[in-house]
């Protein structure tokens, strides 16, 4: 395989890079994925998926696969630490969207995507086990250097029309223009899990429940009737913000004592979160970072998507959706476009004010932003009439404002459909 020559190369073989592939077939486009990963497996915890997720996962063909997957949220809800529910509104097609919004396990998603990759592409079109360590370009084309991630064993050199950088937010590619940046943490520690038992409420409501100065926990089912049992897998993330800078690590798996004591309290007559957690059969721990906004994404052949062109809080279920838009953009452009690198530089120019406003938007005013005001106004107790202190409207207004900044309004969507 030395000398390999790819119209495009893929690094990064996630939800974006496959994404990305799959994009650029439906246009006839050759593409190949490098990932580091040395195999493929259905890891991981949850993820949703919303309308403007699931209208790209719609556009690659992929939508049946993925509802039938995960589970349909029929709603949102946001609840306080006691358990009362402030505010709730339908999600989805049940909120007059076109299409859905899906929570599944991530590692089911990632599946569906590579199988559908090799699949349409070929077997060789996905390539694990290939570590980068190397870039080059010239007015040629651009050299990538590899090695087995298994092994150490240095790889063929491959060289590409283009290449663009889907490695997530630790990327690689990007360590190679940006090699002093780092991920900005600003003490805020999150814990991630999977449980499986019966049906929270209607076993179709994602729910936040308490505030980042309290603790915060945001559950919401993934899998439906698993082992044919009535039960469902229950995903959910406790997040947790202190004075201290002890980062937590990626991926590693989570201890208990560092996080459950805050939980033990949120016990309602509808659910004990602290015996969710206790009967985990996952827990992972990460931190909550992202990277500010840079003014250059594209380095002449090279470009970046995805959580390598804009690491964002992992709020408001919006990473994976602009990622996919960020590729469906990428894709059409290069289509329609004899430049590659000139289709580079539009995609940029689309694509990287907006995701900047997301990025921005979720540190600042974030989805649970209504828990904050809440615990604000009431003062960090229970309620008897929480129309005393605000009302419904006010609530659905601040919930309207993340949706149209993040992209996801329903006016949005429904322009966006329109044009395309």
């Amino acid at each position: 395989m030395d000398g390999v020559n790819d119209q495009i190369a893929i690094i990064g073989g996630g939800i974006a890079g496959l994404a990305l592939a799959l994009a650029l077939h439906r246009h006839g486009i050759g593409a190949t994925v490098y990932e580091a990963a040395p195999s493929i497996a259905e890891i991981g915890v949850g993820i949703t998926l919303l309308p403007h997720a699931m209208r790209e996962i719609e556009g690659l063909g992929l939508a049946d696969a993925v509802i039938a997957a995960g589970i349909e949220n029929r709603e949102s809800a946001f609840f306080n630490r006691f358990g009362q529910r402030l505010y709730a509104e339908p999600r989805g097609k049940f909120g007059g969207y076109s299409h859905p919004e899906i929570g599944i396990h991530r590692g089911r998603l990632h599946n569906i995507l590579y199988q559908a990759a090799r699949e349409r592409l070929g077997r060789d079109a996905v390539r694990i086990d290939n570590q980068l360590v190397g870039l080059a370009q010239d007015e040629g084309g651009v050299t990538l250097d590899f090695r087995r991630t298994s092994t150490g064993e240095p790889m063929p050199s491959v060289t590409a029309e283009v290449a663009v950088a889907c490695d997530g937010v630790n990327s690689t590619v990007r360590r190679f223009f940006y090699p002093d940046e780092d991920v900005a943490f600003t003490g805020i520690n999150t814990w991630r899990g999977v449980t499986r038992r019966r049906p929270i409420l209607d076993g179709r409501t994602y729910m936040r429940m308490g505030s980042i100065n309290t603790g915060k926990i945001v559950i919401y089912p993934i899998i439906d009737d698993i082992d044919d049992s009535g039960d469902q897998l229950i995903n959910w993330i406790a997040e947790i913000k202190n004075d201290s800078p002890q980062r937590n690590d990626w991926n590693r798996p989570g201890r208990l004592e560092d996080f459950l004591p805050i939980y033990e309290s949120f016990k309602f007559d509808w659910l004990d979160v602290g015996e969710l957690i206790r009967d985990a059969e996952t827990v992972l721990e990460y931190p909550m970072v992202d990277k500010d906004p840079v003014d250059r994404w594209t380095f002449g052949r090279v470009t970046l998507a995805g959580d390598a062109a804009h690491p964002m809080y992992p709020r408001g279920s919006n990473g994976s959706a602009q990622a996919l838009i960020d590729v469906r953009v990428l894709a059409d452009l290069i289509a329609s476009s004899n430049d590659r690198v000139r289709a580079f530089a539009a995609y940029e120019a689309e694509r990287r004010p907006a995701t900047a406003l997301v990025v921005e938007t979720n540190r600042t005013t974030p989805p649970d932003a209504i828990n904050l005001k809440v615990e604000e106004l009431v003062g960090d107790r229970p309620f008897t009439n929480l129309d005393d202190y605000i009302s419904q409207d006010e609530l659905r207004a601040m919930s309207d404002r993340y949706k149209t900044i993040a992209g996801f309004s329903r006016s949005a969507l429904e322009g966006t459909e329109q044009g395309r």
